[in-house]
């Protein structure tokens, strides 16, 4: 990891990420207990774990998903994805306040579209997606 990705981490971790893997954690808690949305509760721990540490690793949608997820993701929306994408926007705005949040309003809001639509998509690091 880059010098200047773990300053980032550390410095969202303290900010947002902390608040916001809290969110994601409880929405995967809620459909775990609903035994029938156990694989949102999965996809919802693992955006968790995407948000406490997001710099330097991107979302990337899977090749081989298909009708299934996309099926699963617009149920998600209706279930709990408006709400962590409300979230991500606001919490952006507050940062977009100060000068030293606008980095991370800006890293928000590029976590709206996995918090909308989260089944489908994998969590790789930056420098294997451009494969270097």
């Amino acid at each position: 990891m880059k010098p200047i990705q773990l300053i980032l981490n550390v410095l969202w971790l303290v900010l947002v990420g902390f608040w916001m893997a809290l969110g994601y954690i409880v929405a995967g808690l809620i459909c775990c207990v609903l035994i029938v949305t156990i694989p949102w509760g999965i996809a919802s721990f693992r955006i968790a774990n995407f948000v406490l540490w997001p710099f330097g690793r991107e979302a990337v949608e899977k090749p081989s998903s298909g009708v299934g997820s996309m099926l699963g993701n617009i149920i998600w929306i209706i279930v709990a994805g408006w709400w962590l994408a409300l979230g991500h926007l606001m919490t952006s705005i507050a940062l977009a306040i100060t000068i030293i949040g606008i980095p991370f309003a800006w890293a928000n809001l590029k976590l709206i579209p996995i918090s909308l639509f989260p089944l489908g998509r994998e969590i790789v690091d930056s420098d294997r997606r451009f494969g270097y």
